[in-house]
């Protein structure tokens, strides 16, 4: 395993000796900058050549990180240990909880051998991935303490961005708020011959939101308004950093961004109104490249962009900004309330890029990406709907809870089969004012990637999604979705060759905890 030092760490960035704070018209906590910190890549030899198996045990313990000036943050994360197969394909860096990254292959086998050191029960989901119901991280599968858990699968996805996180009955958002989440970033020889941005221009970005108290630990007590809601901090962190700011050089760069967030959605742009190129999604590189004057990105989402640091001077900077929107017809998506939790929909600094180094390279965007070699909607052999809902403080799918084993005739499918699920975000079926509120619901299916077929808004909820619709990336393939309140959204699904028992569920995480999640069999 390959663990910069600190002074490696910086030589490789470029950083100075702190980062600037952004500026101070976001409505962010002004906190003390701490270290920056970034997710590098190895630089990766293109062969191909069959990659031996990676092994590696995967610790999930207490921990302490600097996020904010002062005294460390207390957290949960997880520590890897290669056991077998190539070192450096698997990175820990310092100055963040987050992590590790893991670079894998398409066709390489992962055996991981999970490690609770932690005081509750914990099981990992591998997100995005095509892989065997007993590697899928199913909450029934969760081990005590000390206890370990042993995974074995071979990759089958296509090149991108997939990420690891907890997956507990009930508790998923706490332990995935207190630092557990790790990148999974899978690499094949289609991907190596777009000739894309590599190495130190290929940049991770987790962008998530926490709340801190004044001694900097972390706070998350869920109260009745979030399970509404969905837990929403008052302070963002990219890469585990608040105020996070990047030289980088005037060339172009591919930014993997993941909304790790338990419950934010980010509306993506940046500041100087420059136009976002879309390289990406949840499930890999697009066909072609696509334009977009923002990027939706709810949470579990990804998107990978193109962007070219040329366009700048030296010493010029742009940020990645969140702007506003509107979340909820009531207004009234705060979620963190008695934390002091920002409001969904707000505008937001998320990143500050400053270009200070010369550029070495200058790649051209490729006109073809990919073949994403998708399958055709006449070809679907049923059509199934799923009504999402929020009944008071409740969270159903269909009028139903999660139940640990249970499915219904509607959730059982065959391998292999071709399928459209529609997903359907059904507002105020709760009792007075909760009743009324209207949720987004971001949807997620384990064990699959699914193509995105159709949107369809009610009118009386079309005006907010007006202010999102725009920014949807609906190009490639996904595993999770973003269904606004009124909306209706038409997936194209092909069920795996493994059988067994997957999940689908809101990807709202206090949504998830509180019931809006259900088994899906595949026999």
């Amino acid at each position: 395993m390959k663990k910069l030092s600190r002074r490696d760490f910086i030589r490789l960035m470029g950083l100075g000796a702190g980062a600037a704070a952004l500026n101070a018209c976001q409505p962010i906590l002004n906190l003390p900058a701490a270290p920056t910190s970034t997710l590098i890549p190895p630089t990766l030899a293109v062969t191909t050549a069959p990659r031996p198996p990676l092994e590696f045990t995967l610790r999930a313990d207490k921990g302490e990180a600097s996020i904010l000036s002062g005294t460390k943050t207390r957290v949960w994360q997880y520590h890897p240990t290669v056991t077998g197969g190539d070192e450096n394909a698997i990175q820990t860096l310092p100055g963040t909880y987050l992590g590790p990254i893991i670079h894998a292959w398409r066709g390489q086998t992962l055996r991981v051998h999970l490690e609770n050191a932690l005081p509750e029960p914990t099981i990992v989901h591998w997100h995005g991935l095509r892989i065997p119901e007993e590697a899928d991280g199913h909450p029934r599968l969760a081990i005590d303490t000390g206890q370990t858990y042993d995974y074995e699968f071979t990759i089958v996805n296509r090149a991108g961005t997939y990420w690891f996180h907890p997956h507990p009955h009930m508790r998923t958002g706490a332990q995935a708020y207190f630092g557990m989440a790790g990148l999974l970033i899978i690499h094949d020889d289609e991907e190596q011959a777009a000739g894309l941005p590599s190495g130190a221009f290929d940049l991770p970005l987790v962008i998530q939101d926490r709340v801190f108290d004044a001694d900097n630990q972390l706070l998350y007590n869920a109260s009745m308004m979030d399970a509404m809601q969905g837990f929403l901090g008052d302070t963002v962190l990219v890469n585990g950093q608040a105020n996070f700011r990047l030289p980088v050089a005037a060339q172009p760069h591919r930014l993997r961004l993941l909304n790790g967030s338990n419950a934010r959605i980010y509306k993506l742009a940046f500041s100087d109104g420059s136009p976002l190129t879309v390289i990406g999604s949840d499930g890999g590189l697009l066909q072609t490249p696509v334009t977009r004057e923002y990027v939706a990105l709810a949470p579990a989402e990804r998107v990978e962009l193109w962007v070219d640091f040329s366009r700048y001077k030296q010493g010029e900077t742009v940020k990645l900004i969140s702007q506003e929107f509107v979340s909820s017809t009531e207004g009234m998506m705060g979620g963190g309330m008695g934390m002091g939790g920002l409001p969904q929909g707000i505008p937001l600094n998320l990143a500050e890029f400053s270009i200070e180094q010369e550029a070495t390279d200058s790649p051209a965007l490729p006109p073809a990406l990919s073949n994403p070699n998708f399958d055709h909607p006449e070809d679907s052999s049923a059509a199934r709907r799923f009504e999402f809902a929020m009944q008071g403080m409740i969270g159903t799918i269909n009028g139903l809870q999660f139940d640990m084993e249970n499915v219904t005739d509607n959730e059982t499918v065959k391998a292999g089969a071709l399928e459209t699920w529609e997903f359907a975000n059904i507002p105020g079926r709760g009792m007075g004012m909760m009743g009324n509120m209207a949720q987004p619901h971001p949807v997620h299916m384990h064990g699959v990637q699914f193509q995105v077929l159709s949107r369809k808004v009610d009118s009386a909820y079309q005006s907010m999604a007006d202010t999102l619709s725009a920014g949807f990336v609906d190009d490639g393939w996904k595993d999770t979705v973003l269904t606004l309140p009124g909306m209706t959204v038409q997936v194209l699904v092909r069920f795996s060759e493994y059988t067994g028992l997957y999940m689908y569920h809101c990807h709202n995480l206090e949504h998830e905890d509180n019931g809006m999640m259900r088994n899906f069999r595949v026999a």
